[in-house]
């Protein structure tokens, strides 16, 4: 018989294997992108010490759609920001097992367009 696997158990193993190749470090974190239906958030980690340096989600969005294209691009210009004031530049992009399209896209052109270099 075929194993059924589902989609979040085979987006759990794409992240597994991407996060064998990505790793951050307290020079250039990690950007981790977690996507639900009805938010995104992102967070900016620093792996050595297993702390999160930065994170913003679009529940910070009081009243608005949090699950579009336009919320994304809210959420990573607000993680470019906060990462400004924590003195992050350079950072490495883990798009969490996501394919690299809508809203993952939007929060990653948001977070370029605000000076983060990935």
């Amino acid at each position: 018989m075929i194993k059924k696997v589902s989609r979040n158990d085979a987006r759990i193993e794409r992240h597994e294997r991407i996060r064998e190749k990505i790793v951050g470090t307290a020079d250039v974190p990690r950007v981790c992108v977690f996507r639900s239906n009805t938010n995104i958030y992102a967070q900016i980690i620093d792996d050595t010490t297993g702390t999160t340096l930065v994170s913003a989600s679009s529940l910070e969005n009081k009243g608005k759609n949090g699950s579009n294209v336009e919320a994304a691009k809210l959420v990573g210009e607000a993680l470019a920001k906060k990462a400004k004031k924590a003195g992050i530049t350079k950072v490495v992009f883990d798009r969490g097992g996501y394919l690299y399209h809508g809203r993952v896209k939007a929060l990653a052109d948001a977070l370029r367009e605000n000076g983060l270099e990935f």
